[in-house]
């Protein structure tokens, strides 16, 4: 029986493919709950919870296709050095705010030069493949 347009809760644990965790339900005590198939979740995730019966546990892999997407080089941009605010000392890899035509959008510091500034605006797990245990807690219809 499919799970499509219920509702569902989940514990799950993240890696990467090289083993690193990202995320985990298990470490926050709280158990995800969502609707399943309601495009909520990354595809493949869904596409996983989708078929699965309370109690189970299933491990999958999903690639970065059905997770984020691939990196879109059009969100990283070099902006003039002098955008930076006075008394900002910014480093490549720190994570930032900028001001976008939508509201906040976050960033990572990409580069920095004596003329520019670049900035990553794509989901940091944009271009990963993801790992999962996921186990199915509860479906309410």
């Amino acid at each position: 029986m499919a799970n499509s347009g219920k509702n569902v809760k989940v514990h799950y644990v993240g890696t990467l493919d090289d083993g690193t965790k990202f995320d985990s339900s298990y470490d926050r005590n709280e158990p995800l709950e969502f609707t399943c198939m309601a495009g909520q979740m990354i595809p493949g995730f869904d596409k996983a919870v989708n078929d699965m019966q309370v109690g189970e546990t299933r491990k999958v892999h999903i690639p970065c296709e059905e997770a984020y997407g691939p990196k879109n080089p059009a969100a990283i941009q070099s902006m003039p050095i002098s955008i930076v605010p006075e008394g900002m000392h910014p480093e490549v890899g720190q994570k930032v705010m900028l001001s976008g035509p939508y509201g906040p959008m976050p960033a990572v510091i990409d580069a920095i030069n004596d003329k520019y500034i670049t900035f990553d605006m794509n989901h940091e797990m944009a271009g990963k493949d993801l790992n999962f245990e996921i186990t199915l807690l509860e479906v309410q219809d």
